[in-house]
């Protein structure tokens, strides 16, 4: 468990902008609908279609999107460059797992200081 003093009120354990960057990206319900897919193992676009009932071009949509934020790996067929195969970016999980850790972290949470208010 990670221990956490904050040097100062308000710091935190994490990038909260890339955070919060990655956390807007699966908000969406059909990127979180296709990352949960690819949590179930490595996918190419028809696969996913045939799951998700969505047109292709929506699906390469937001599988781009999700690779730009550095979620999604993609892979060409070697073989055949036409097929391509989506699987979850792995560093990206293991840290979003820490980041998450970190900052839901129970000991972050430091007694109230008055500084503001009546005072007794």
């Amino acid at each position: 468990m990670l221990n956490y003093i904050p040097e100062k009120p308000g710091s935190s354990p994490v990038n909260l902008e890339t955070l919060a960057n990655r956390l807007k990206v699966l908000a969406e319900p059909r990127r979180l609908l296709i990352f949960n897919l690819l949590m179930g193992g490595v996918q190419c676009n028809c696969e996913l279609g045939d799951s998700l009932d969505m047109a292709p071009n929506l699906i390469s949509h937001h599988l781009s999107v999700l690779r730009q934020a550095g979620l999604v790996n993609v892979e060409r067929d070697a073989s055949d460059s036409r097929w391509v195969y989506y699987s979850v970016n792995l560093a990206t999980l293991d840290e979003l797992n820490r980041s998450f850790g970190a900052f839901f972290d129970p000991t972050r949470i430091q007694p109230r200081r008055l500084t503001c208010g009546p005072r007794p």
